[in-house]
């Protein structure tokens, strides 16, 4: 199926619209995520990691959810695109007015996208809350994922160490 064709399934399932209306509206989402137009008659083999993402954001947008589940959403992308998919996950939560349920192990995801988070582990919610509830959370799980090595380019120093020197960290000045 090409871009559009896929956008278009859930338009067939559950509307009853004509074709030219689908694919006006499968051309508004393919635009609303950032794709060219041309992009419409692409196959997902033409298309790089990024623009697959894209795509598959686009369906999930197909019939104007108010409430949209991302599972990993950057997983596979270059830390540019990573960002840039971030960036454009929160301008269509706050342009469309929608709700974003995200499952990622990304922290910088974590922090630029989202409000509240949940902690699972030991097969249960160990903190919910913002992120400073989470580098407040005195749990040894939970402070590691937060506090440890590779939170320290996104976590500010001195919630990592304890000290308030004005830095956030590094991926340049990380302690070995």
């Amino acid at each position: 199926m090409t871009v559009k064709e896929n956008i278009q399934v859930p338009m067939r399932e559950y509307l009853d619209l004509p074709q030219e209306m689908m694919d006006e509206l499968a051309l508004m989402k393919i635009r609303m995520v950032g794709l060219a137009a041309d992009a419409a008659d692409k196959y997902p083999s033409e298309l790089s990691g990024g623009m697959i993402k894209r795509a598959a954001l686009a369906r999930a947008l197909a019939l104007d959810p108010d409430l949209v589940f991302l599972d990993e959403p950057t997983s596979g992308l270059d830390p540019i695109g990573a960002a840039e998919f971030d960036e454009l996950i929160a301008r269509l939560r706050d342009t469309l007015g929608l709700t974003v349920y995200m499952v990622t192990h990304d922290l910088d995801s974590l922090f630029s996208v989202c409000d509240r988070i949940a902690v699972l582990g030991h097969k249960r919610v160990l903190v919910e809350g913002t992120v400073e509830d989470m580098l407040a959370c005195d749990d040894p799980w939970v402070q590691s994922y937060f506090k440890g090595k590779r939170a320290r380019s996104v976590v500010p120093r001195e919630d990592i160490r304890g000290r308030n020197d004005d830095k956030g960290a590094s991926a340049h000045s990380r302690e070995k």
